[in-house]
């Protein structure tokens, strides 16, 4: 066993890489956000932003508690903790590559990898029933809102998760519900004869029918077949046998149990792979063999983090022993609980408020932590600047080859050779961007979308870039990882425009920032300019507001995940087709909204337009959480300047109307016909248009209703 407990050689700057939001990588978020770890490169990849903890999941389906009041905000913790966040589905592991593959994202170099991925439902019955499996817990709350209502329900399994959930059910579905339990052989297989008879008074006390025995062996569409022939009718059955592996596990290969989960020693490292670990319910410890439970991947989380601390300082990692027995508190869903140990049982309201307190508090640790610096490999003493200030050739061929920009059958030259098509104008514009988030990948794709706006903005045709990209000094591995991650999430975004990315220039710089000089085409007949409103068009806008004060809230750490998802989906929607739709229906004029605010952009047009508009300030859409940012007090710092701008154009104006975009919408006139065909075309597109106003004869000026 010593040989698996010897540190192991580490390279200059460590890249831990976490695959899920597990109960165990929240705690070694938190050690990390309390105590850096110098020299180590933190990332963490997940499916979901806001994961439930599951120990309140039987309050949630009860509707005890909100939504909001069970989830951890990653956003909130990986800025708290110094570590970049990747949200994306994981689908393969490379383990002699040291890559993980990913849904959307290219695969993601690692030194370290830890998996807390958790575990999914076991198959279910045959048949199309009314099931409905617990697991994965992710919108396991919209799921069961949308199965309701339900006069009759079923929970299979009979483990503590499934009693507890039996008496959520009698709360949420009220006294004239049937609810029946199905465990199987027995309720409570783990526990002892005093904790079985205290489970069933208090079940038949509730009116909660238990019927053992027999497992489902068919989901009919009003019904639950029994192996023994019983029919057991219902309109929602919640499914909780047990767990299961994630299917990709077994492809990995990583040493794996007989029901797929990995395989791990005393340090939680795997016994085929030392640099890789596993921990809450996908993990299957050999040494010390537990039930999958979320007490024993709370207890992982400090483990976790000490082993890295020691591996990265070069020590030998502590074994981690697991208690042998937990406890474990289930809620009746009406003022009281049952408290187990072992075959200790006793209950009482006293044991639901102390399910309560414990449950609160777990959550809440994890929102009050202080914002941290991302933490990196020590910096030299000094970097050169001027022509030192670049990154290094290495750095550059290795990304530029991964991108395919230097397979061509000609050496690269020092400049792009253009040939635009004959009697078309060439259309230029450059912009460039501070990352705002840590996942590169989607920062690269957000960048592209932003400086391909003013050419999309004029009805032009995108034909080429060159990229302008700083990054802060780092290991050359970190450096290369970085900027293929940019550019490649850049250069998907400018292929799906028709562009190619041709090059540009790197250096050296305090913080990653990228940006675009795009040149595009147009055909002189049809371009759209700012100037071309006339009174009585009606004015469409094509994405909702609010990335600018989200960012801002996420970068103070006040963002939630149901914020800061649909913004950045926001901000990756393409706006080529979009502005093709609106000039196939006449628009008369166009610009892209960004820095300057609607009424920035919108004065821009009325200014070369020589005309007045009227806002609807009631149609305007905006994204999720702008408006409770902005109740809030949280501004963009580009909000002062915006007011400024527009002051004698417009009285009183909202703060959602200053607030500076980024890669977002046009605004468009439109002969009045038009209007209907436009939107209805636009929503196809899936972009979120509105009719927000109209144009009025008049000086310059805005007035709103």
């Amino acid at each position: 066993m010593q040989k698996d407990l010897d540190p192991m050689p580490l390279a200059e700057g460590c890249e831990l890489l976490l695959v899920g939001g597990g109960h165990a990588h929240l705690g070694l978020l938190r050690s990390l956000a309390m105590r850096p770890i110098p020299g180590l490169r933190v990332t963490l990849v997940a499916d979901e932003l806001a994961p439930i903890y599951s120990g309140m999941v039987p309050g949630l389906i009860a509707g005890l508690y909100a939504p909001e009041d069970c989830v951890v905000e990653l956003p909130r913790l990986t800025l708290a903790a110094g570590a970049r966040l990747i949200h994306d589905r994981v689908t393969g592991l490379q383990p002699t590559a040291r890559r993980l593959l990913c849904a959307r994202h290219p695969p993601l170099r690692y030194d370290l990898l830890s998996l807390d991925v958790g575990s999914v439902a076991r198959p279910l019955p045959p048949g199309k029933g009314p099931l409905l499996p617990v697991r994965p817990i992710r919108n396991l709350e919209e799921r069961f809102r949308a199965a309701l209502p339900a006069a009759r329900a079923a929970v299979i399994g009979g483990g503590a998760a499934g009693v507890e959930l039996s008496f959520s059910l009698r709360h949420r579905l009220g006294p004239e519900a049937e609810i029946t339990l199905l465990p199987g052989s027995r309720i409570l297989p783990h526990s002892g004869p005093l904790a079985r008879w205290i489970v069933r008074r208090a079940l038949a006390r509730r009116r909660i029918t238990v019927i053992p025995g027999a497992p489902v062996a068919e989901a009919q569409p009003d019904a639950l077949l029994l192996g023994d022939g019983r029919r057991i009718h219902c309109d929602l059955a919640l499914w909780t046998t047990g767990a299961a592996a994630p299917a990709w596990l077994r492809k990995t290969g990583l040493t794996l149990d007989s029901q797929g989960f990995i395989k791990v020693d005393e340090t939680l490292r795997s016994l085929s792979h030392r640099e890789v670990f596993a921990a809450g319910d996908v993990a299957a410890m050999q040494a010390h063999p537990r039930e999958k439970a979320g007490v024993y991947a709370v207890r992982q989380g400090p483990a976790l983090a000490d082993t890295i601390r020691r591996l990265v300082a070069g020590e030998a990692p502590r074994p981690f022993r697991p208690q042998r027995h937990t406890l474990a508190l289930i809620g009746t869903a009406d003022g009281e609980a049952i408290a187990l140990r072992g075959r200790l049982a006793l209950a009482g309201r006293w044991a639901w408020r102390w399910k309560r307190h414990i449950d609160r508090n777990w959550v809440a640790r994890f929102a009050a932590l202080p914002a941290m610096p991302a933490t990196a490999a020590a910096p030299a003493p000094m970097r050169c600047a001027g022509g030192g200030g670049k990154l290094a050739a290495p750095v550059l061929s290795g990304a530029l080859r991964r991108l395919g920009l230097t397979d061509g059958p000609e050496p690269l030259d020092d400049a792009a050779l253009l040939n635009p098509p004959p009697g078309a104008l060439l259309l230029q514009s450059v912009d460039q961007l501070r990352a705002f988030v840590t996942d590169l990948h989607v920062f690269g794709r957000i960048a592209a979308n932003h400086a391909l706006g003013e050419v999309h903005a004029m009805g032009g045709r995108p034909l080429s870039a060159l990229a302008l990209v700083t990054l802060p000094h780092a290991p050359a591995a970190w450096l290369e990882e970085d900027l293929y991650a940019m550019l490649r999430g850049a250069q998907e975004v400018l292929e799906g425009a028709g562009a190619r990315l041709l090059g540009g220039h790197s250096g050296e710089g305090a913080e990653p920032t990228l940006g675009f000089s795009v040149t595009g085409t147009a055909e002189p007949g049809r371009l759209l300019r700012k100037g071309g409103l006339r009174p009585g068009d009606r004015l469409v806008l094509t994405k909702p507001l609010g990335t600018g004060v989200i960012l801002a809230a996420a970068m103070r750490g006040e963002a939630r995940a149901a914020w800061l998802e649909p913004a950045l989906a926001a901000m990756q929607q393409p706006g080529g087709p979009v502005v093709a739709a609106l000039a196939a229906q006449g628009a008369t004029a166009c610009t892209d909204v960004t820095g300057f605010g609607l009424l920035g952009h919108m004065a821009e047009m009325l200014r070369a337009s020589r005309c007045s508009a009227r806002l609807d300030t009631a149609a305007i859409p905006l994204l999720p959480g702008m408006q409770e940012a902005l109740d809030q007090g949280i501004r963009s710092t580009l909000h002062d300047g915006n007011e400024a701008t527009v002051a004698g154009l417009v009285e009183n104006p909202p703060a959602a109307l200053l607030d500076p975009q980024t890669a977002g919408g046009f605004i468009a006139g439109l002969p009045e016909a038009s209007v209907a065909p436009c939107l209805a075309e636009l929503r196809r597109l899936g972009a979120e248009a509105a009719l927000i106003g109209t144009v009025t004869a008049g000086l310059p000026a805005i007035s709103l209703t």
